[in-house]
């Protein structure tokens, strides 16, 4: 080899440096963000992911995990699961089984079901719940094992019957006989139910039934003058009983343009998502929120919640705006409001429907 040859032009040797340092760059981010590290003017300071126990279950879960109703991409999966996520909360109708499948497909990729927490639910529609005990309790093993088809597993770690909204339905025997007959299975570690009506009814009900390990509620700051769902959350956490919060958003910033012309400056950056989000995990009977998110900007944002709860001044003072507050009116699916309507007009479904076509832009 001459000399000519030996030489390297500096064209060359800052391409191919540069190439080096991209790759690294390119391979370094690939790796999982595990901590936090604060950019003021104090010595730099790393903060750890804030993890709670999910009751008497012994599971430990970071506070903030992953709804993924509305998702569709397993990247966002695959992107939560790097930067700490660890609670994955599906059902067996979303998406039409599609978002189980989903969800089965990246956990398997990243081969990390030893290391995640997954939750599913099984929903009979309202206008079936008549139907004997027997049929519900076929429903529910059927609808079960398919999930477990879809989520390419062998079983959940909570398996929830869904909207349960009375009495009458969380202590429905066929139901209750299926969760216990699939527990006993193993095809799922710990059962519960979600709730998004009546709440605190069914909460106290489940306290003193002793039946189920965990309970999957609506919770935000829409609802924090309500004292009997927060006292019922409270005694349920105490007796044992794991609370994971869901809809803690109210009406997510990113649907902001659905909302009126006179509240969009509470939508103007981030902070609305933030603050609430803290909010909720700040009262500390729960375990943890499975806030949804369709793009990566959403993941970091809620999981930049992980890592410290205490409000910035300006999530203070956002917070204590009385005109956010009345902005964030959250239909509560109380029913009180029918008797009010001369057209006998069935307000809560609607609002229900409201919900989800402009905030989770669902037809």
């Amino acid at each position: 080899m001459d000399k000519k040859e030996r030489c390297i032009s500096r064209r060359d040797f800052l391409s191919k440096s540069t190439s080096r340092i991209t790759a690294g760059i390119i391979a370094f981010s690939k790796k999982p963000h595990r901590t936090f590290k604060s950019h003021s003017n104090s010595p730099t300071l790393e903060k750890k992911i804030i993890h709670r126990t999910l009751g008497k279950t012994g599971i430990n879960l970071p506070i903030v995990n992953m709804g993924v109703m509305n998702s569709f991409n397993p990247a966002l999966v695959k992107r939560s699961y790097e930067i700490g996520v660890r609670h994955f909360d599906t059902a067996a109708y979303y998406q039409r089984g599609l978002n189980e499948k989903m969800i089965g497909t990246a956990i398997k990729e990243l081969n990390v079901r030893d290391k995640v927490i997954i939750g599913t639910k099984v929903f009979i529609p309202h206008q079936q719940r008549d139907m004997p005990h027997a049929q519900a309790k076929e429903i529910f093993l059927k609808t079960a094992d398919q999930s477990l088809r879809c989520l390419q597993t062998d079983y959940v770690d909570i398996l929830y019957s869904h909207n349960v909204q009375t009495i009458e339905y969380l202590n429905n025997p066929g139901i209750l006989e299926a969760l216990q007959e699939l527990k006993q299975q193993k095809k799922t570690r710990f059962i519960g139910f979600s709730t998004h009506t009546n709440m605190a009814t069914c909460i106290r009900e489940a306290i003193q039934r002793g039946s189920y390990d965990v309970i999957l509620t609506t919770f935000n700051y829409a609802l924090a003058e309500d004292k009997s769902l927060l006292e019922s959350l409270q005694t349920a956490s105490s007796s044992g009983i794991g609370i994971i919060a869901m809809k803690t958003q109210c009406s997510q910033y990113w649907y902001r343009e659905y909302v009126p012309p006179e509240l969009q400056r509470y939508y103007k950056d981030s902070i609305m998502h933030t603050a609430v989000l803290k909010w909720a995990l700040r009262n500390d009977f729960t375990t943890c929120a499975i806030p949804g998110y369709t793009t990566f900007q959403q993941i970091e944002e809620n999981f930049s919640v992980a890592y410290d709860l205490e409000f910035t001044p300006k999530e203070r003072k956002f917070l204590q705006d009385r005109d956010f507050k009345n902005a964030m009116g959250y239909c509560y699916q109380c029913s009180r409001c029918l008797e009010s309507c001369p057209s006998k007009v069935n307000i809560p479904s609607l609002m229900c429907a409201h919900m989800y076509f402009f905030c989770y832009s669902k037809l």
